[in-house]
C-alpha cells in the first residue's frame, strides 16, 4: 500500500479563487451576499472530503495491531461510508461492512472505520474503495481472509443521468478464507441480521 506521506497540503488559497471562478462560470456573482463567503466553505468542504490523501491507512492500522490467539471471525458491520464519485464530483454514501480471520494478530476496532474513511476521502469508484479497504487489511494483518462489502447510493444516478432515486449499489471483495462458500455465507447473513 502507497504511503500518503508526500501528499503535499491541500491549496485552499487555489480552490478559493477556482470556486469563485465557477460560480461566475454558471451565471452567479461571487459579491452577492450569500455567496461571499461561499468558495472559501467550499474549500474548506473539499480539505475535509479529501483528508484520505494525507493519511497513510497502513500507519491507521498498524497503530493498534496486538497479538492475540483469536481465530473466528472479527465483523465491523453497517459503518457509515461518505465518498466523492471521481467522474461527476458528486456524492456516494451508504455502509461497509468488514470483517476478517485473526492469523494471530488483530487490530483496534476503531481502526476499522478509520481505514474505510481514509479510502473514501478521496475521489473514487465504489469498486476500487472496496477493494483498497479490503487489500490493506489483507496486506497489513496478513489474516486468513478479509471481507467487504458496501452498500451505497450515488448522487450522480439519482440528481442527474437516469435520475433513478432507489438504486442501490452492493460491491464486494473476499480474500482467503472468505472465497470459501461457507465462511462466506455466515459473513452475509450476519451482515443481514440484526442482532442488536
Amino acid at each position: 500500500m502507497k504511503a500518503a506521506d508526500t501528499t503535499p497540503p491541500i491549496a485552499l488559497d487555489t480552490l478559493e479563487t477556482l470556486y469563485t471562478e465557477v460560480l461566475q462560470a454558471v451565471g452567479e456573482n461571487p459579491e452577492r451576499e450569500g455567496l461571499t463567503k461561499t468558495p472559501e466553505r467550499v474549500a474548506k468542504a473539499w480539505q475535509h472530503l479529501t483528508e484520505g490523501y494525507r493519511q497513510d491507512p497502513v500507519k491507521i492500522l498498524e497503530e493498534a495491531l496486538f497479538e492475540e490467539d483469536y481465530d473466528q471471525m472479527v465483523l465491523v458491520k453497517d459503518i457509515e461510508v461518505y465518498s466523492m464519485c471521481e467522474h461527476h464530483l458528486l456524492p456516494f454514501f451508504g455502509k461497509a461492512h468488514v470483517a476478517y480471520i485473526p492469523s494471530g494478530r488483530i487490530v483496534g476496532l476503531s481502526k476499522i472505520p478509520r481505514l474505510v474513511d481514509c479510502f473514501a476521502r478521496r475521489l473514487q469508484v465504489q469498486e476500487r474503495l472496496t477493494n483498497q479497504i479490503r487489500d490493506c487489511i489483507q496486506e497489513t494483518l496478513k489474516p486468513q481472509g478479509v471481507a467487504v462489502v458496501i452498500e451505497a447510493q450515488h448522487m450522480c444516478m439519482q440528481m442527474r443521468g437516469v435520475e433513478k432515486q432507489n438504486s442501490v449499489t452492493t460491491t464486494s471483495a473476499f480474500h482467503g478464507a472468505f472465497l470459501n462458500t461457507e465462511t462466506r455465507t455466515e459473513f452475509i447473513t450476519l451482515i443481514s441480521s440484526k442482532l442488536h
